[in-house]
């Protein structure tokens, strides 16, 4: 879905490149991943079926506003490590909510974080100031959230 999207915003113009997108070109497809993410939480029936994946994905649309509103003061925050730390964020919440032995994949998902960190430093598409940024961005949506789910 995410490269149809941007396939799509290439062939209109919207965006130039995948990889060194202005701060403006990157308004719109973040609109469009919160859009889809209030439809799924919306249609989903999550809530009452799956409230942990209900609150992670609200934490995912939460993130995504905030990447949004930090876009209007000229700040360019990494969706990746928004992305990678949600995940680690939640695994985290589960492990200790429901006591199941995932400690090695914790580890494994620490070290991905690492690794995507690294990426998009070596790739020169962010700062460590826009890295840390997603990172606590991602990371508190889903610790906050995550309360109400308790």
């Amino acid at each position: 879905m995410p490269l149809s999207i941007y396939y799509l915003l290439k062939a209109t113009g919207s965006v130039e490149s995948f990889t060194e997108a202005s701060i403006q070109e990157r308004k719109l497809p973040i609109v469009l991943q919160s859009l889809f993410l209030f439809l799924l939480l919306k249609f989903s029936g999550f809530i009452e079926d799956l409230p942990a994946v209900y609150f992670f994905l609200a934490g995912g649309f939460i993130s995504s506003l905030t990447a949004f509103t930090l876009t209007f003061i000229n700040f360019k925050v990494s969706l990746h490590m928004i992305g990678v730390s949600s995940l680690l964020a939640f695994t985290i919440s589960l492990y200790t909510y429901l006591s199941i032995p995932i400690v090695p994949l914790i580890a494994l998902m620490i070290v991905f974080a690492g690794f995507v960190a690294s990426s998009r430093l070596y790739m020169k598409s962010h700062t460590y100031l826009e890295l840390v940024a997603g990172s606590l961005i991602g990371l508190l949506s889903q610790l906050i959230l995550w309360q109400f789910y308790l």
